[in-house]
């Protein structure tokens, strides 16, 4: 299995329904109490992108990709629009959204991350950075030069460590590694035949792949 650079056809995910998940084993006591153990240390999400085909052309495309990565067998890039910025979904990112870091005079390897939350803070780690778009401040100033970020794991690295106590942060936009979640298609033709809504919405399921 591999990541091709390719991306889930982007119209069609902004139709798509999903979000995040969460395993939490939950025994109920005699007592009335709750043990609860979370069983991921991270959240995984999944969608479901047969409600953002709408035209035989969008069936067409996923097809294609479905084909080339093999059904499950590779993962790509997918666009969820609920959640693809290093900051508020009605902001521009900016190179002060997120810190990476603070470096120590001798690390020159910062990971893109995004923050969730203040109180008990997730950190979820970003690996597809949409190329072009990620900007890096160093202790709150815009740097454009002395660093590189590799587009494919999401580390940004500075040609020259960041000096002690200097506060790395970034913004950017960013996408999903993701695959394919069946070994086949459920299509019905009837959907697209005549009036909308004849036949079942295809059924197109996605999963995240963690990296």
């Amino acid at each position: 299995m591999a990541f091709f650079d390719l991306s889930f056809p982007r119209d069609v995910a902004a139709g798509v329904s999903g979000g995040p998940e969460r395993r939490v084993n939950i025994a109920s006591l005699g007592s009335g109490y709750e043990e609860r153990n979370a069983r991921w240390k991270h959240s995984r999400r999944s969608w479901q992108a047969g409600l953002g085909i709408r035209t035989a052309d969008d069936l067409a495309a996923v097809l294609a990709l479905f084909e080339e990565m093999g059904g499950p067998l590779h993962s790509f890039r997918f666009r969820d629009w609920s959640d693809f910025k290093s900051c508020a979904p009605s902001a521009t990112p900016a190179a002060t959204d997120q810190l990476l870091g603070t470096g120590d005079g001798a690390a020159v390897a910062f990971p893109l991350r995004k923050r969730y939350g203040s109180l008990s803070p997730y950190w979820r780690d970003i690996t597809k950075p949409v190329p072009g778009t990620v900007t890096v401040a160093l202790d709150g100033a815009m740097t454009g030069a002395g660093w590189a970020v590799d587009n494919l794991t999401g580390v940004v690295t500075f040609a020259t460590p960041p000096g002690p106590g200097v506060a790395v942060r970034a913004g950017f936009e960013f996408d999903v590694p993701a695959r394919f979640a069946a070994d086949a298609l459920a299509i019905d033709m009837a959907f697209f035949a005549g009036d909308r809504g004849i036949g079942s919405i295809p059924e197109v399921p996605l999963i995240e792949v963690r990296e």
